[in-house]
């Protein structure tokens, strides 16, 4: 009780402040949403959009951790890849239905969340991150010794299974519908939490820890609470993944992969709902038009993020919200 009437003293929530007009156009942007998701498989190439689903996700759980708790971190593709490994080995060798792999891989970047981040949250800043970023380095060491991973072979011909008993993930438009079903799930959980006492804190943290602090928050039990629920988040998208494609890989756990999460973040918009999943439909977008070309993709990508830092500082939504239109509609 004492936290909640603390939390309420330092930022109302986010329902009260949101004037009518602006939840109207929010509500209206989230329908429209849930149409294109509807008929995207129908227009699109199904594994398209269920890769740009899942980045999307990824990409929104590392912003939880980074936009809304202010905390950088080099080391989200060890949640994410460690997660595709625990799903796909227990799909394929152990043969689970495909609801149980998930699960297990969500647990094991939990797990993973809970290790790096006791360590890891001792420091601030830079140093924050360099640990974040060991810590990933010695995660992707041992997926390359460890024989259940397969080396740099990798974990191959994942079956998707039957879903429940009932659903034929083998078919692409089931496959696509139960991705899309968690992806929203896993929007609405972060919007959740961002929306939440809790989240108030987190956003207080960000903003001034040390007040924080002087106002008697745990900030250490809150941000390893932020950092355990940003790597499940991205255990989900992780295990997703894998079914999806259908093979777990080194790619997964490189530190170019957290690069890669960072760069759709910032190029969606730090702190923003929409904007993770925009920078992720950016990037994979390029990456998939770029594939069978002799054009370097890093190249592009660097280009992209060169131009973001420049000219979109806030990323494509923060530019929109902070713009003339975006006022007009009441984002901001």
């Amino acid at each position: 009780m004492a936290d909640q009437s603390r939390t309420a003293d330092m930022t109302p929530t986010a329902a009260a402040d949101a004037p009518a007009p602006r939840r109207g156009v929010t509500m209206l942007l989230v329908v429209i949403g849930l149409v294109l998701l509807i008929a995207a498989p129908f227009y699109l190439y199904p594994v398209f959009v269920m890769t740009l689903l899942c980045f999307g996700l990824f990409a929104a759980a590392f912003n939880l951790l980074l936009g809304y708790t202010g905390l950088l971190s080099f080391g989200h593709a060890t949640f994410f890849g460690g997660s595709a490994y625990f799903t796909a080995h227990a799909a394929k060798e152990w043969g689970w239905p495909p609801e149980f792999a998930l699960i297990l891989g969500v647990l094991g970047a939990i797990g993973l969340g809970l290790v790096m981040g006791a360590i890891a949250i001792r420091r601030q800043g830079i140093y924050f991150a360099m640990i974040t970023l060991a810590l990933s380095q010695m995660f992707f060491f041992a997926c390359l010794q460890m024989p259940f991973t397969h080396g740099e072979d990798g974990i191959q011909s994942v079956p998707r299974g039957v879903l429940f008993g009932l659903i034929d993930l083998d078919q692409p438009l089931n496959m696509y519908f139960f991705v899309a079903a968690m992806f929203v799930f896993g929007l609405a959980a972060i919007w959740r939490i961002v929306n939440s006492p809790f989240g108030m804190i987190l956003k207080a943290i960000r903003e001034n820890e040390q007040r924080a602090v002087s106002l008697g928050y745990s900030v250490a039990q809150y941000k390893l609470a932020a950092f355990v629920m940003s790597a499940a988040f991205a255990g989900l998208a992780g295990g997703l993944k894998a079914l999806v494609m259908e093979f777990a890989t080194l790619t997964d756990v490189t530190w170019q992969m957290s690069g890669e999460v960072i760069l759709m973040t910032l190029l969606g918009g730090i702190g923003t709902m929409a904007g993770p999943v925009v920078g992720a439909g950016v990037i994979i977008a390029l990456q998939n038009r770029l594939a069978t070309s002799d054009f370097p993709v890093t190249i592009i990508t660097g280009l992209v993020f060169m131009v973001c830092v420049m000219l979109f500082r806030r990323g494509i939504i923060g530019e929109l919200m902070e713009s003339r239109l975006g006022r007009m509609l009441g984002l901001r």
